[in-house]
């Protein structure tokens, strides 16, 4: 992401964001003609009042004061409509520039590999793509047009004030420098302080939805003062982000006011003086309309700082967006085979890897499983158990080795095709705020309700979901919360089920399940693993006697490998002392 600086504007940054715009040009080009036409009507108002003071109301000529009154009539009408035109379509033009925006930057977030959401609060990824887009709106529809459109009224209103009198004209502008300086003093420590405030908006966000989705640990754990606590000190550093933007502004536009009531003193002060003295042919007319025009001119200063802040938080939100569309980190995908279906035969040769420099997790991992087999994986926590399934399907990049799927290197196969034939359950099953029919079939419409109800009667798993209200269409909230963790795993093995997939990948979590739940995973895995190459991560004795191999793993590397019976064969062997410490403890209470 580029870094912060004390420019006022970014013309890289915005040239970039205008290429969003391009598509409706159109309406960029309707709005610009807006602008242009509102600045040139906005003279006309207090030309038309001059001619009335000095050409109806000082000679009390009736007629001519109708007739320049239908005039004005007629231009505030005018005004009106281009205003409305204005206001609609730079909104318009702002909200579909930022629905195009946020759908490019979620397509390009969800290529990115598991490393990147590992070191990414999630938080502050929701804060870019919801609230920092909904800033960069408001660029088009309250900031850049509006800017156009004041400075364009600026610019007509000293031709006009110079064509009526250059001598008010320039009592006018030897203010205008002191106002000018302090508005670009003004924009610049804006932006700075704009840009801590979005800080503290992302971190209070990351703050407040991880307490949320935590807040069973924190309750559990009693922390709820402490959480109070650094929940004060993060809401305040975001207070006074904001109490320095309110600073800014009490300076700056109490100067401002004041430099306008100076200039119309200076015009009402000299254009009296001529009148009196009867020297220029400066009328009451005049001095009206340029004590109009005067505020016309500063007005659009005071509202090109306040619309610049608004410009400054879209730029500011325009450049963290576009930090994280910059961000390269997804996983290579440049295999060109399309496979539809796998044997299975899965071999792993000399795989290292680390999640973290060179800190290796797998430490030259090398296996085989034939098509068909199912491949028990074992060890203490931190082995390296779940880093072989993370692999499978590339979700992470090995640092050395190769993973074979069928001969093929996966690297040479497309990641949509392998992916679609590799179907994993985890241990910490994650389910969306849906129907169950939803979370099984991830709305794929190739799978019918049909199909899904058929599948749960094969694995014994559709008596629980049948039992509960509406059944496949029940509602199971966010992350799943009203289901048990067992019936949660249940429809993760019915949506691994229903993919038919030709590879199945199993952390078989069953340690905080009742005694239900864990029958019906288990006879559930024999279903689903059957007449398939799977690779489980086995926490239970009867997964492990059944597997056609074993992976017995210690520190990153595969220390023991064979059968059950092969393993237990080995004396001092390490898949022995494990089994006499947990698994044969579970063989004597079955």
């Amino acid at each position: 992401m580029a870094a912060s600086t004390g420019n006022a504007f970014d013309f890289g940054l915005f040239k970039r964001l205008l290429k969003y715009a391009h598509a409706y040009r159109w309406a960029f080009y309707f709005v610009a003609v807006a602008a242009i036409l509102l600045s040139l009507l906005g003279v006309m108002r207090p030309y038309l009042l001059q001619l009335t003071i000095d050409n109806s109301i000082v000679p009390q000529d009736n007629d001519q004061l109708f007739f320049y009154i239908s005039l004005m009539v007629g231009v505030l009408l005018l005004e009106v409509i281009f205003q409305f035109c204005f206001i609609y379509f730079a909104n318009w033009l702002g909200q579909e520039v930022i629905r195009d925006l946020r759908v490019n930057l979620f397509k390009h977030m969800l290529q990115f590999k598991m490393k990147y959401f590992d070191n990414s609060a999630v938080g502050r990824l929701v804060t870019r793509a919801v609230s920092d887009i909904e800033t960069i709106s408001s660029i088009f529809s309250e900031g850049l047009f509006v800017i156009i459109s004041d400075l364009l009224k600026m610019i007509v209103i000293l031709a006009f004030m110079f064509y009526q009198s250059w001598k008010l004209t320039l009592l006018v502008l030897v203010v205008l420098p002191f106002i000018l300086y302090a508005t670009r003093v003004f924009q610049k420590k804006m932006k700075l302080a704009f840009e801590e405030v979005r800080t503290q908006v992302a971190n209070l966000n990351t703050f407040v939805q991880e307490r949320i989705t935590g807040m069973k640990i924190v309750q559990l754990f009693t922390r709820e003062g402490k959480e109070y606590e650094n929940f004060k000190a993060i809401n305040d550093k975001h207070r006074k982000g904001w109490v320095k933007t309110v600073w800014y502004n009490s300076i700056f536009f109490p100067i401002a006011e004041m430099a306008t009531s100076i200039t119309i003193g200076l015009i009402v002060w000299y254009g009296g003086l001529r009148i009196v003295a009867e020297s220029e042919a400066i009328t009451l007319g005049v001095i009206v309309a340029f004590v109009e025009l005067s505020q016309m001119l500063f007005r659009p200063l005071r509202q090109i700082a306040d619309k610049f802040n608004t410009l400054q938080m879209g730029m500011v939100a325009a450049n963290r967006v576009f930090g994280v569309l910059d961000t390269q980190s997804s996983i290579p995908d440049n295999g060109e085979i399309v496979i539809d279906h796998l044997k299975g035969e899965i071999e792993f040769e000399d795989v290292r890897f680390s999640y973290v420099g060179d800190e290796e997790v797998l430490k030259g991992v090398s296996f085989k499983a034939e098509a068909g087999e199912t491949v028990a994986i074992v060890g203490a926590t931190g082995a390296g158990k779940s880093t072989i399934i993370n692999l499978l399907n590339r979700s992470y990049e090995i640092s050395s080795g190769r993973i074979l799927i069928d001969g093929i290197d996966v690297k040479d196969i497309t990641l949509k095709s392998l992916r679609g034939e590799i179907a994993i359950v985890l241990q910490d099953v994650f389910l969306f705020a849906d129907t169950i029919l939803n979370n099984i079939t991830l709305n794929d419409p190739d799978i019918t309700k049909e199909t899904v109800a058929q599948a749960a009667k094969d694995i014994g798993v559709d008596q629980f979901i049948t039992t509960l209200p509406g059944g496949y269409d029940y509602n199971v909230k966010e992350r799943g919360i009203m289901l048990s963790s067992g019936q949660r795993q249940l429809i993760a093995f019915l949506r691994a089920y229903v993919s038919n997939p030709s590879i199945l990948v199993l952390d078989e979590a069953t340690s905080s399940v009742d005694s239900y739940s864990e029958q019906l995973i288990q006879d559930a895995t024999l279903k689903i693993t059957e007449g398939r190459t799977s690779i489980v991560i086995a926490h239970r004795l009867a997964t492990v006697k059944k597997a056609d191999k074993i992976l017995v793993m210690d520190a990153g590397r595969i220390v023991e490998m064979g059968t059950h019976a092969q393993l237990l064969k080995k004396e001092n062997g390490y898949y022995k002392n494990l089994y006499e410490v947990q698994f044969m403890q579970e063989e004597e209470t079955l």
